[in-house]
């Protein structure tokens, strides 16, 4: 695993999020019910405030690879429609959607700070290896049980099709077996490697 501080999580940043995930999951229920949290990036929202709390680091290094590529594509999409209308990556056209709460958009602007928390975690804690086999069997449970048990036409964790589009180019069950298989291997394993990577830079230098 990579070499942590001995510093530990700010309390600063525990307390903020804290306050954050108080305000924010009530509103979502509120807004846009409780089927929302099955959202693979919602239910890393609250295992990240586990983890901040425990300082437990191999739970911190699962949100990170939940988030730190999603996030960053998320707000990287944002951002150049914002600039330019053209949404290169897709996914995230509610962020302009009048018809989607205009709160409910305000708070998703989250996905820019979850990369943030988790980096923090990872620097103070360290990173461990075997959060990817762990990340993946978590996927393995949350994207079938998505299927099965939120609405088609809200297509969550885009169980019904890719980048929030329905697909019906492949047989439903079939599509959804290779999307449970891609998504670690797609989403977790670049992260995964980078911080592989950065493990050996640090053991060198």
């Amino acid at each position: 695993m990579i070499e942590s501080s001995a510093a530990g999580v700010p309390r600063w940043l525990k307390l903020a999020f804290t306050l954050w995930i108080l305000v924010w999951a009530p509103s979502y229920v509120v807004l846009l019910g409780a089927q929302n949290f099955f959202w693979l990036c919602n239910v890393a929202s609250f295992l990240l405030l586990v983890a901040l709390w425990t300082e437990q680091r191999t739970l911190m290094s699962m949100q990170w690879l939940a988030v730190a590529l999603v996030g960053s594509l998320w707000s990287l999409d944002v951002a150049t429609a914002a600039l330019t209308g053209i949404h290169p990556i897709g996914g995230t056209e509610y962020m302009f959607d009048p018809e989607h709460p205009p709160m409910a958009r305000a708070m998703s602007l989250y996905h820019v700070v979850l990369p943030l928390v988790a980096g923090i975690g990872i620097t103070k804690l360290g990173y461990a290896r075997r959060a990817l086999m762990l990340q993946t069997l978590l996927t393995w449970v949350v994207v079938p049980l998505t299927y099965l048990l939120t609405e088609a036409e809200r297509n969550i964790n885009w169980v019904h099709g890719p980048f929030g589009h329905p697909q019906d180019s492949l047989d439903p069950l079939l599509y959804l077996l290779l999307l449970t298989l891609l998504w670690p291997v797609i989403v977790y394993l670049p992260v995964h490697l980078l911080m592989i990577g950065w493990q050996r830079w640090r053991s060198q230098a």
